[in-house]
């Protein structure tokens, strides 16, 4: 994001085998975390059909969540992260969730800024997707805001 909140986009690297596919995309208000989940969520729905994924990514947030079970956690319980705060995303995470109950994907962090070609070119892409004058607005996120 350009801010956080701000204008934020997302990019995804597909890899198999010798095939390559980008993909990007925005919202002109949102958080670095939805943009983090969102990739993900653009890259497991491209999937043509039910496959064996390696999701990298540089948000600790993302991969936690998903490997160490806290998104099936707040889901199960009501998307409450504890008796007093409410899990943030959830919109989001329902999404991921559901993907993942359909494909095999395994969650890996990498380092960001740097430390991996693929990891700096999908910032590229997002920095390019959150410049964007057309960006759409973020359902999700106002919904949240409204909520809060």
């Amino acid at each position: 994001c350009i801010g956080n909140p701000g204008p934020g986009g997302y990019g995804v690297v597909l890899l198999y085998q010798n095939y390559r596919k980008e993909l990007s995309g925005g919202s002109r208000k949102t958080t670095n975390n939805r943009m983090e989940i969102m990739a993900a969520i653009v890259g497991l729905e491209s999937l043509k059909e039910k496959c064996r994924v390696m999701l990298y990514s540089d948000s600790e947030y993302l991969v936690k969540a998903m490997s160490e079970d806290w998104a099936r956690r707040w889901r199960a319980n009501g998307w409450k992260r504890n008796k007093k705060e409410r899990a943030l995303n959830p919109d989001l995470w329902a999404r991921l969730l559901q993907l993942c109950e359909h494909h095999e994907v395994e969650f890996r962090w990498v380092k960001g800024h740097g430390a991996s070609s693929e990891n700096a070119r999908c910032d590229e892409l997002a920095m390019q997707a959150a410049q964007q004058s057309n960006l759409p607005i973020d359902e999700g996120y106002d919904r949240a805001l409204q909520v809060s």
